[in-house]
């Protein structure tokens, strides 16, 4: 382990719920309807950019989510810390062999430690990055019921008692109504939760463009209690990928496309300008691809001057520092290109407990790639805490740089 460094903040984690998640938290009107966990045989199809779990009499037994007649099966790499690294398979899994710490708040502030980790921020399963799997749902009303509950278990259950400060909330919105949306982020950040998950192309999940006025409230809401906007790689539903018969190596290796379409839209959209504080953080997307993006943005800003269509009186750039946060774990180039970015914009993950996670050894890799990239002790301890602080205000839960 290595304990010189500052303990670290993992900005971007993620939880598997447990079964009492809806089950506790639903009115009782919805309690039959909500989320169930049932067992079920499956087997793993590879879809052209992802493995899928569909049912199979042949296959292996996993536990799976239903709702709405539909099954989300709990797949391998989801909770891939659960094995060593040469068994680790694409497949279903029962709870049974899910490692304690990807459910269980108590163990997993006993991974933490173990991991250097002084407090971490977690993305769902279940619903999908940003809540995808109720946006799909038919009753939108018994949708909103889970989103919910769901928050209420997130603020409550998994970052409550022992875990307050260490676990930060991170909420769901229902994406189909911004009012709704708006509504949820007042409430939860009275509840104390200052982070929201959204996707990072709307138009992919069949909702408005964020150049579009739909989301208006949404972003009115987040501004005045200071709520952070998460766009995670993934939250469109989609991954890029070449062609369907490109090997799975293609689109792991594209997945930080999705984060680029998401900061030029977000640069070019004006929302930066209209709301001055909002903050936005590219969850999973690393950095190295930034530097040369800024500079075609400046320029095609500057060339095509009142022709460009943006909304936005300045470079688009000037947008970023202090607002606008990337998120890496071994990102050699995004540190080696950190003054073209910004240092204070670059934040750290271990992404717990999914198959890029680097648990239990986050803190010597965290060190090689520092190392590598030649920083020194101020900017260390501002990329592995200081930049996270800053951006979600964690001062409030009695964290500090």
């Amino acid at each position: 382990m290595t304990t010189h460094l500052p303990r670290l903040i993992s900005v971007d984690d993620h939880v598997i719920e447990p079964a009492h998640a809806w089950e506790d938290n639903l009115p009782a009107r919805y309690r039959d309807l909500g989320p169930v966990l049932v067992r079920r045989r499956v087997r793993s199809v590879y879809s052209g950019t992802t493995f899928l779990l569909e049912e199979d009499d042949a296959g292996d037994w996993a536990d799976c989510w239903r709702y709405e007649g539909k099954l989300f099966a709990i797949e391998r790499s989801l909770a891939a810390v659960s094995y060593p690294k040469d068994e680790r398979r694409s497949g279903g899994l029962l709870f049974d062999e899910i490692r304690l710490g990807c459910h269980d708040p108590k163990a997993r502030l006993v991974d933490m430690d173990a991991n250097h980790t002084q407090a971490s921020l977690c993305f769902p399963t279940f619903p999908r990055f940003c809540g995808q799997t109720f946006l799909e749902a038919k009753d939108r009303e018994l949708a909103a019921a889970c989103v919910r509950a769901y928050n209420d278990w997130m603020i409550d259950d998994w970052c409550g008692g022992d875990a307050y400060g260490r676990l930060i909330p991170l909420t769901l919105v229902p994406l189909w109504d911004a009012e709704l949306a708006a509504a949820e982020v007042r409430r939860c950040a009275e509840k104390g939760a200052h982070a929201i998950c959204f996707s990072e192309c709307p138009p992919d999940l069949g909702l408005p463009s964020v150049h579009s006025e739909f989301w208006e409230p949404l972003w009115q809401a987040c501004e005045h209690t200071s709520t952070v906007v998460n766009m995670h790689i993934g939250s469109s539903s989609k991954f890029i990928t070449t062609s369907p018969d490109a090997p799975p190596l293609v689109p792991v290796s594209l997945t930080h496309e999705s984060a680029e379409r998401a900061l030029v839209d977000w640069l070019c959209s004006g929302i930066l300008e209209r709301y001055p504080t909002i903050k936005i953080a590219l969850s999973e997307g690393q950095a190295g691809w930034i530097p040369f993006l800024l500079e075609r943005l400046d320029r095609s800003h500057a060339q095509w001057a009142g022709m460009s269509g943006a909304p936005i009186s300045r470079p688009p750039s000037s947008y970023v520092p202090g607002r606008v946060y990337a998120c890496i774990f071994e990102d050699y180039t995004g540190l080696a290109m950190r003054h073209r970015i910004g240092v204070g914009q670059l934040m750290f993950e271990s992404d717990y407990p999914h198959t890029d996670s680097t648990w239990p050894h986050t803190a010597a890799v965290a060190e090689r790639v520092l190392t590598s990239a030649g920083l020194d002790e101020e900017e260390t301890r501002a990329v592995l805490r200081g930049n996270a602080i800053a951006c979600y205000g964690l001062d409030r839960y009695g964290l500090h740089a």
